[in-house]
């Protein structure tokens, strides 16, 4: 699922407060009938029937941990609490975004380089990690296990009957959207963006495609503007409102997943993390994703892919390492994995010879040559609100006051920030 980031600025308290107790102990203890308790909070409620049933095979076969999974509501605010009440999870499961970045920043998470497991994880989520930290960072603080991708869902029968290619470039998208509009059977697109963070979807498969990968980087390392790489990302991203449903701010995430589903448009600018909710209007719905067609030439294109599962153990519970591991291990197991990824339509971080739903047969190439990029969004700080941004933009148009809006934000939302980048540049 894609999630809005939590901005560091919220755990600016936890610093001080998790580096005097992190050497207090964590959750685990030894229970009544000699096992030790090991305890991993997710914030994943949508797969938590999954892991209570790995929880309970778990704990039926080990005979020394009891593991204790849980997936409250709202599990990243329920984390940060614990944080500060100096009551630390041995393993926090979260996305590798902006809340793992926060959490790296204030002391709380253990380097888990070590990981024997660690040399089966792809690379390119290994790297992914590694970009996500505000500044670059010797270690790689958690274990990434699924991961997701977002690019342009497509009704894969209509394509068929209709004859349709996938598009390669941006002039190929526009031609095919002019063609089905001009049919006027079925919308081209469906947007749904009354639900601001559905905006970030398109954008970042948009932006990959056009900026360097390193931009926010040298923004905040006052090396370059935003006004310098977002012009044409925005304007294409405007272009879209072209070819969705009429006033597609009145309509939200489930009303577009809805539609899509009922075939009132041939795509939907979303990514994996949809199908799920598409498929549970339409069951026997054939949805297939493709790498957004949005450079002029084929060789550009990327998907983007981000961590959206993994897990981060807690400094203070680092003398249960072992035990952490063991875990961990067992989650890894294939057939695990598959199940999970079987489920949830995602994507394995850790190399193997698992099966990918159909879904993702026209971006498997691009995973084979780990031509992924996190989502940029990772990086946003939430208390510039950068979803409302677009939404905001694209309601009036105005690309110049759209770019001069966000690097006057930036610098003032993101401060903390680029301080600590220009600060590790200098040193």
């Amino acid at each position: 699922m894609l999630t809005k980031p939590i901005s560091r600025r919220s755990l600016l308290g936890l610093s001080a407060a998790g580096a005097a107790s992190l050497m207090l102990g964590g959750c685990s203890e030894t229970r009544s009938d000699g096992k030790t308790e090991v305890e991993f909070v997710s914030y994943k409620r949508e797969a938590v029937s999954i892991f209570e049933a790995l929880m309970a095979e778990f704990n039926e076969s080990n005979d020394h941990i009891y593991l204790n999974f849980t997936s409250p509501n709202d599990a990243v605010t329920i984390m940060k609490t614990r944080f500060v009440r100096e009551d630390y999870p041995d393993v926090v499961a979260i996305g590798g975004d902006a809340s793992y970045a926060d959490f790296v920043d204030s002391n709380i998470l253990a380097d888990m380089t070590e990981y024997p497991g660690m040399a089966q994880v792809q690379q390119a989520y290994q790297d992914i990690m590694k970009s996500v930290t505000y500044v670059p960072m010797d270690g790689i603080y958690g274990v990434p296990y699924i991961a997701n991708a977002a690019g342009m869902l497509y009704n894969k029968d209509m394509f068929a009957e209709k004859g349709w290619d996938i598009p390669e470039t941006w002039d190929e998208f526009i031609a095919l959207c002019e063609e089905i509009k001009a049919e006027g059977e079925v919308l081209p697109l469906y947007l749904g963006f009354l639900d601001t963070w559905t905006i970030l979807s398109p954008w970042n498969s948009i932006l990959v495609d056009l900026v360097p990968q390193d931009h926010i980087r040298k923004v905040n390392a006052g090396e370059a503007k935003f006004a310098d790489y977002y012009r044409e990302p925005a304007e294409k991203l405007y272009q879209l409102l072209q070819y969705g449903e009429e006033g597609p701010f009145a309509y939200s995430y489930e009303d577009a997943c809805t539609a899509f589903a009922r075939g009132q448009s041939a795509m939907f600018p979303c990514g994996s993390f949809a199908v799920p909710q598409i498929l549970s209007a339409n069951p026997d719905m054939n949805v297939g994703l493709f790498a957004m067609p949005a450079a002029d030439d084929p060789e550009d294109r990327l998907v983007v892919s981000g961590v959206d599962l993994c897990w981060n153990m807690t400094v203070a519970n680092e003398d249960h390492r072992e035990l952490v591991y063991e875990v961990i291990d067992f989650l890894n197991e294939p057939d695990n994995l598959q199940t999970y990824c079987d489920d949830q339509k995602a994507i394995p971080c850790i190399e193997g010879d698992f099966t990918l739903d159909p879904l993702f047969d026209d971006i498997q190439e691009f995973l084979d040559a780990g031509k992924v990029i996190d989502y940029p969004d990772h990086s946003y700080p939430s208390g510039m609100a950068c979803d409302a941004r677009l939404q905001a933009f694209l309601m009036d148009g105005d690309v110049d006051a759209f770019l001069e809006n966000w690097d006057s934000l930036w610098q003032r939302y993101n401060k903390t920030v680029i301080r600590k980048v220009q600060e590790a540049a200098q040193e």
